[in-house]
């Protein structure tokens, strides 16, 4: 896996021991297991919080000092999760699919409930609306929104607007996506019909002059186009390939008809191809996904594609799709890290995805449920676990956003 890793020592969270005691703390989490990957942390700790950051890890802070304690013990502290692939350019456009209409989603209203600080919208505007969205989403948002940008100027809007390549245009793309450095952290291509790679090429051209990645969710055409050739030869390292375990006519899969994973994939990840979920409404089958996970494939980054077509079937959130793979057999710290610091390694955000001493305190409070649960995938598969994540807690830059069983609040 191509993907960094960063390493920390304890003394990293061991500065000015004095002043930290006579801090005053806006929060206290206190007693939970924190999982931080990037710090390599896995044990039971306090998380002291003040003016929006993270000012102090450490085995037990005084409550005395805080204005807000939050009794974690027997539930999972981790960096708030980063949605790597949504849709939430929401508004009211007619037939304008996932850029400006209905089938996007507002993102606060599906974000923190499910531990979500930041979510990635792949593609839903192109340099055309940008600004639009932006303003209409972006700005208005306390969830962090973050944008990869369509290929295509007009944006995501479905059917024959997505097979237009006189409007996919790497300069004006890379020009959009330098003017915003802040927000734009990707080039997206997707949904293209056509037989070549000329899409591909041109948003991985715009990536080049932004210095961002490319996301590809890579099209349909009869005869299928070369998997290996794109994942090889006309991909970036670093560059993200989505919907990792979909398997639809037209598009090679990454595992064949006999259970076996293709070489090449695994020669792709070793040349630095970031695989990513994307699960979708109708791009995740167990069929792909367990054998794949069984020959050393997971996936480095979970993303849930998330929009309307996906969230009421399989798919359903965040949470539900790290439960599928904590159930495949993936331990709970490897979830962890593939939705926190993977996915802010992929996009070049290092600011996020982590608990350091200064980092915006994005935190997410996880119970691990036990019990008998079901999950589908999008063909009508099903895998039967005994453990569930659930959100019992979301706190974005220092301010609790979610607190389902109000840990937060005095009896």
């Amino acid at each position: 896996m191509l993907i960094r890793r960063a390493v920390f020592t304890w003394v990293f969270f061991s500065v000015a021991v004095g002043v930290l005691q006579a801090q005053s703390l806006d929060l206290l989490i206190r007693g939970g297991r924190v999982i931080d990957p990037r710090n390599e942390i896995n044990a039971v700790l306090d998380v002291g919080i003040a003016d929006g950051k993270v000012v102090e890890v450490a085995e037990q802070i005084q409550e005395s000092r805080a204005q807000t304690v939050v009794d974690a013990s027997g539930l999972i502290v981790t960096p708030g999760l980063i949605d790597l692939h949504a849709h939430v350019f929401f508004g009211t456009e007619p037939n304008a699919y996932l850029s400006n209409s209905f089938t996007a989603l507002p993102p606060d209203g599906f974000t923190f409930r499910v531990g979500v600080t930041t979510v990635v919208d792949t593609g839903g505007a192109g340099w055309r609306n940008f600004i639009q969205f932006k303003e209409q989403v972006i700005d208005r948002s306390q969830t962090r929104v973050l944008a990869m940008l369509n290929i295509v100027g007009s944006g995501m809007k479905g059917g024959p607007v997505e097979q237009n390549v006189a409007d996919m245009d790497p300069e004006l793309t890379a020009q959009r996506a330098l003017e915003f450095p802040d927000i734009v952290v990707g080039i997206k291509v997707a949904h293209y019909r056509g037989e070549d790679f000329g899409p591909v090429d041109h948003a991985v051209t715009a990536g080049g002059r932004a210095n961002v990645p490319v996301m590809v969710d890579f099209g349909t055409h009869e005869p299928e186009l070369s998997l290996e050739a794109l994942l090889l030869r006309h991909l970036r390292p670093g560059d993200i390939y989505t919907h990792t375990y979909m398997n639809v006519n037209g598009r090679l899969p990454i595992v064949d008809s006999d259970g076996m994973l293709k070489p090449f994939v695994s020669n792709a990840r070793a040349r630095g191809i970031v695989f990513d979920v994307g699960h979708g409404g109708g791009s995740f089958l167990f069929s792909q996904a367990i054998p794949a996970m069984s020959q050393g494939f997971p996936p480095d980054t979970i993303s849930t594609d998330l929009h309307t077509g996906s969230m009421n079937g399989g798919m359903k959130d965040m949470l539900n799709v790290m439960s599928k793979f904590l159930n495949m057999g993936m331990s709970v710290q490897d979830v962890v890290e593939r939705s926190t610091w993977n996915p802010a390694q992929t996009i070049n955000r290092d600011d996020l995805g982590h608990l350091s001493i200064g980092a915006v305190a994005d935190v997410t409070v996880l119970r691990e449920r036990d019990g008998e649960f079901g999950f589908v995938d999008v063909v009508g598969g099903k895998l039967i676990g005994d453990r569930k994540f659930e959100a019992e807690l979301t706190v974005r830059a220092g301010q609790i956003v979610w607190d389902l069983n109000g840990l937060s609040r005095v009896n």
